[in-house]
């Protein structure tokens, strides 16, 4: 005869036959999505200039009717005496510049020639210069790498011309234009201003405004606009004061310091002496 069993022994087994009867909890679906949008960081959006692009478009139109054929103003007679002639720009102005290399173009105008003269005399022909010490040992550095690298020949890509001592990417840029006729922007300190100044193209790096033009830059006025906008720093948009009397698109800048809102005549500039 089977005993009874115990209250104690009971408990236990409805215990167990409810915890036998209970379902295990169902994993949670939605967890990993939770994670995986946690991890996705939406994308920065680009911040909008105050410029339509038809106003972009009348700016570069009117630059063009002023300036039609805008031209470099550092003196040079081939594209090996320009790179170097950009590259000793840094931190020194056109003029300074030119001053500097007539005498030392006049004795060397190709990388063999360079070489032969030597650093030293290099360097007292540009000691006028800033950072002429360094400058020269580039100067010297560069025509060798032409020599042993590129047979004498200034390379016509923007990759292997910034392997070149000194040369970076706005004198790789210069050169491509000026030399090869490439549209490229190069940005100096005139167009790195500009493009903050007026907020048309907005950037902290030389870079960065230079992407920034190239995206808004109408096909057509490509080619000239770098000198356009570096001759319109230089001699109305200027550093320390703007001569907004004397700009031709007054009334389309969006300068926080502009202080004229009358376009100057748009008339054609006399042509450059270079």
């Amino acid at each position: 005869m089977e005993k009874p069993k115990s209250p104690k022994s009971a408990k236990m087994s409805l215990a167990s036959a409810a915890t036998a009867k209970k379902p295990a909890p169902a994993k949670s679906a939605a967890k990993p999505a939770a994670k995986s949008s946690a991890k996705r960081k939406p994308s920065p959006s680009r911040p909008k200039i105050p410029y339509s692009s038809e106003e972009i478009h009348e700016i570069f139109r009117r630059f063009s009717i002023q300036r039609p054929e805008p031209k470099g103003e550092l003196e040079h007679v081939n594209p090996f005496t320009l790179v170097v002639a950009v590259a000793l720009s840094a931190q020194a102005t056109d003029a300074g510049v030119n001053k500097a290399t007539r005498a030392l173009f006049a004795a060397a105008d190709t990388p063999e020639k360079m070489l032969a003269l030597g650093e030293d005399k290099v360097r007292e022909h540009i000691k006028t210069i800033g950072l002429y010490r360094n400058k020269a040992k580039n100067v010297i550095a560069l025509s060798q790498k032409l020599v042993d690298d590129f047979g004498s020949e200034v390379p016509r890509t923007r990759e292997e011309l910034v392997t070149l001592p000194g040369v970076g990417r706005k004198t790789a840029n210069v050169v491509m234009s000026m030399a090869f006729g490439e549209p490229t922007l190069a940005v100096d300190t005139h167009v790195l201003r500009i493009g903050n100044r007026l907020r048309i193209a907005p950037g902290k790096t030389p870079d960065e405004v230079e992407a920034a033009f190239l995206k808004i830059i109408p096909e057509d006025y490509l080619f000239h606009a770098h000198h356009w906008l570096i001759l319109h720093g230089r001699y109305c948009c200027k550093a320390r004061k703007p001569e907004c009397e004397r700009c031709v698109i007054a009334d389309i800048c969006k300068s926080p310091e502009k202080t004229c809102d009358v376009p100057a005549a748009l008339v054609e500039l006399p042509a450059q002496v270079v």
